[in-house]
């Protein structure tokens, strides 16, 4: 298995852009199936944004300062991600803006990695080499068995998101 950091990010985008097909396949009137697909994309969206977060970009802001404006929008970008995920976690499969949440999730989120995918990573990759990217995946595959599985949801959020879903 390599251990290079944006070898192990892609393979995350893969696993999430898969269920994100299998949710917006799942049709209509699959309530169930598509609460279990959301509870699965919750948990992979918060590992990886969590070792992205905790690991890749502050290394990435460390040693390429050039790209510094590139990582906030990318903190942004998973602020924004992590609202709705914490919004979904909070709503039933049945709530009739469940569906409507997770479209604007997926939307985001499948944005958010062609923009990595397409932009950030080969610049990082040509600036950081093989090296220092295979040290920041191992760093990764660390964080990533403490990482949380679901969303943190502080009491002030908390409260804004029922005031939101009620």
């Amino acid at each position: 298995m390599s251990t290079d950091a944006i070898v192990l990010l892609k393979e995350d985008h893969k696993e999430i852009r898969r269920l994100f097909r299998e949710f917006q396949q799942a049709g209509e009137e699959a309530t169930a199936r598509k609460g279990h697909l959301v509870d699965q994309i919750i948990e992979a969206l918060t590992v990886h944004t969590y070792i992205e977060n905790e690991v890749m970009y502050p290394r990435v802001r460390e040693l390429l300062p050039d790209l510094e404006d590139d990582v906030l929008e990318s903190y942004e970008e998973h602020h924004v991600a992590d609202l709705l995920v914490v919004e979904l976690a909070a709503l039933k499969p049945s709530s009739e803006r469940f569906d409507a949440k997770t479209t604007v999730l997926i939307e985001n989120v499948t944005h958010h990695i062609e923009e990595e995918e397409q932009e950030w990573f080969p610049k990082v990759r040509e600036g950081l080499g093989r090296k220092a990217l295979q040290e920041i995946g191992e760093e990764m595959l660390a964080a990533k068995k403490k990482a949380p599985k679901r969303p943190s949801q502080p009491s002030a959020l908390k409260k804004t998101v029922d005031a939101i879903i009620s």
